[in-house]
């Protein structure tokens, strides 16, 4: 319950600054996926190899119909609150991390929506 009113609140707050367009520079998004989220996911032409049950950006954004949110609010969903750290951001649960944790900003974040979504398929 905790995690899914933490998205709800990132969610709302982010659509109201917004207006719901991702703001993020895209050159700096392609950066911060590639130093933080090629552990773990394909992404774009940056990496071959990935863990296998983790979807690749360009899966999330051609065929989920909530991939804006779900990138801008990602830190939230799990497995992510076990390793990621967003500054100025509580942490979503008291758990030490199991791995070296991701330590990444707002801004990081919606520069990373802002690449993934030039993965999609026109």
């Amino acid at each position: 319950m905790r995690r899914w009113l933490s998205t709800a609140f990132v969610l709302a707050a982010w659509t109201a600054a917004t207006n719901g367009a991702v703001a993020g520079d895209v050159t700096a998004g392609r950066e911060a996926a590639r130093q933080h989220c090629t552990r773990c996911h394909i992404v774009g032409d940056l990496n071959t190899m990935s863990i296998g049950s983790t979807p690749s950006f360009q899966y999330m954004v051609n065929n989920l119909d909530d991939h804006e949110a779900r990138f801008l609010t990602f830190y939230t969903l799990r497995p992510h609150p076990a390793f990621v750290r967003i500054e100025g951001i509580p942490p979503l649960n008291d758990i030490p991390s199991p791995i070296a944790p991701i330590e990444m900003t707002l801004q990081q974040v919606e520069d990373v929506a802002a690449f993934a979504a030039t993965l999609r398929e026109q």
